[in-house]
């Protein structure tokens, strides 16, 4: 077993979630953690400090790529109300203050596969894109 391999069964139970430390998959964690209890609250101020005030979301749809504000996500939250909803890392890579994350995610009866870019402000990591895919 390699440090690597070490260090990721530590973090994330998982050998896919490499290059990171603990205390960064915390701070990581903590911006996700926000993201899907705004779902389960149904109410978009959670998941605002989570999120770059310039971050997209982008997704295919019928075959064409779409890219909006995230706002468009603050809206879901709010429109749909509250929720179920809980994530699981698969994937982590992080580079001292930037990171590209992969969860498994689901939101209400909806499962997702979602990607995110990350970079590091002070202490917080904040969400600057959101790709997803519906499963």
């Amino acid at each position: 077993m390699t440090a690597t391999e070490n260090k990721c069964e530590n973090v994330c139970d998982s050998t896919k979630c490499c290059n990171a430390t603990a205390d960064e998959i915390a701070g990581i964690r903590k911006t996700l953690d926000l993201y899907c209890e705004a779902s389960v609250k149904g109410d978009s101020k959670i998941a605002k400090p989570a999120f770059a005030p310039t971050a997209t979301m982008s997704y295919a749809e019928n075959g064409k790529l779409v890219s909006v504000p995230i706002k468009a996500l603050f809206d879901y939250y709010d429109q749909t109300g509250p929720q179920p909803a809980s994530y699981e890392i698969t994937s982590c890579n992080v580079a001292t203050d930037a990171a590209i994350v992969s969860i498994d995610s689901k939101f209400g009866e909806t499962q997702f596969a979602d990607m995110f870019t990350l970079v590091k402000e002070g202490d917080d990591w904040k969400i600057i894109s959101k790709i997803y895919h519906v499963k």
